[in-house]
């Protein structure tokens, strides 16, 4: 009897017609391609992309050198160096992101206690060189100001869902 149900399962190609059955299921529902360059998909306010470095509103960078961010990394992809002010404040001389280390774990933004290095929705970067993707304080400082206004939109809806 199986021999014969195989046989008719064959000659009538059964497993062809489930699969065009599934095909013509889906064939004339609504698409959901986005066109990439023209549309853009909604992101969430926590998707962690390109680093950047914020100020207080009086313009002085909120990095303290803590060195925390460096210490975290696990792909030790940040390097900071220190330099004593007049006023006896520590600052950073030298705050380095290479981005083709960085994995993105959102470690250095967690461990930050003023909220300086952030990660921001910026995720369409390139780099032909690999110097391309190193990132300096000036660079970091830059990507902030840019972007101050959504950063502190996300930092503020981040706060409500904690």
């Amino acid at each position: 009897m199986k021999a014969i149900i195989d046989l008719f399962k064959r000659l009538f190609l059964l497993e062809l017609i489930k699969g065009l059955r599934v095909t013509g299921k889906y064939l004339f529902e609504r698409k959901i391609t986005v066109q990439y360059p023209d549309e853009k998909t909604p992101q969430s306010f926590r998707f962690r992309g390109r680093h950047a470095q914020r100020r207080y509103p009086n313009g002085e960078e909120r990095c303290i050198a803590c060195k925390l961010c460096e210490a975290t990394c696990p792909a030790l992809a940040i390097t900071i160096e220190v330099e004593q002010r007049a006023d006896g404040s520590r600052r950073t001389s030298r705050y380095d992101i290479d981005l083709t280390k960085c994995i993105f774990c959102g470690y250095c933004e967690e461990s930050c206690p003023v909220d300086a290095i952030v990660e921001t929705r910026v995720f369409e970067y390139c780099g032909e060189e690999s110097g391309d993707l190193l990132m300096t304080k000036q660079d970091l400082l830059a990507s902030g100001d840019k972007l101050e206004s959504q950063l502190a939109a996300d930092r503020l809806l981040d706060s409500q869902y904690r």
